[in-house]
C-alpha cells in the first residue's frame, strides 16, 4: 500500500451554528448583531438590492445612445471610376485601390463628370450616380456581398 493509495475522509463533523455559546457559532451564528443580513430569508433579496433605496442599475448613469456593429459601406466616387472600363465589380475596384477588399460593401455616389462607358456591378448606389453611368453610355447591376472563401484546414 503506498501513501497516496490511501482513502482518507475528512474527519470534520459539518457545523452546527446557532446552536449554544459552546459549538463556537453560537447565539447570533457568524451573523453579527441585527440588521437585514442578520435575519433569515436576507438571500432573496434580488441583485442590485440597496436596502430599500433605488437599486444601483437605476443608480449608475447610462451612456448615450448605442453602438452600432453594422458595418458602413466604403464609399467610390464616379469621378474615379474615370481610370477604369468595361465590368467594374468589387475585385476590379479592390486592384485599381479604390476599396480596401472586394469583400466590403460598397456604394457609388456622383461627383464631378463621368466620362467612361463602364458596366458597374456593385452593392450601392445613388440615384444620381446611376443616372450618371446610363448617361456615359453604362449600365448598373445590385449585387449581393461576397463572401470570403472558407479557410481550408491543414
Amino acid at each position: 500500500m503506498k501513501y497516496n493509495d490511501l482513502i482518507v475522509e475528512k474527519n470534520t463533523r459539518p457545523s452546527r451554528k446557532g446552536r449554544g455559546i459552546s459549538a463556537g457559532q453560537g447565539k447570533t451564528a457568524g451573523r453579527g448583531t441585527k440588521g437585514q443580513k442578520a435575519r433569515t430569508g436576507h438571500s432573496k433579496m434580488p441583485a442590485g438590492f440597496m436596502g430599500g433605496q433605488r437599486a444601483i442599475m437605476q443608480a449608475v448613469p447610462k451612456l448615450k445612445g448605442f453602438k452600432s456593429f453594422h458595418a458602413k459601406a466604403e464609399v467610390v466616387y464616379t469621378d474615379r471610376l474615370n481610370e477604369l472600363s468595361g465590368k467594374v465589380d468589387n475585385y476590379t475596384l479592390a486592384e485599381a485601390s479604390l476599396i480596401s477588399s472586394p469583400f466590403v460593401k460598397v456604394k457609388v455616389i456622383s461627383r464631378g463628370e463621368l466620362t467612361a462607358k463602364i458596366e458597374l456591378e456593385t452593392q450601392f448606389a445613388s440615384a444620381s450616380a446611376v443616372a450618371m453611368i446610363k448617361k456615359a453610355g453604362g449600365a448598373f447591376k445590385k449585387v449581393a456581398i461576397l463572401k470570403k472563401p472558407a479557410k481550408k484546414a491543414e
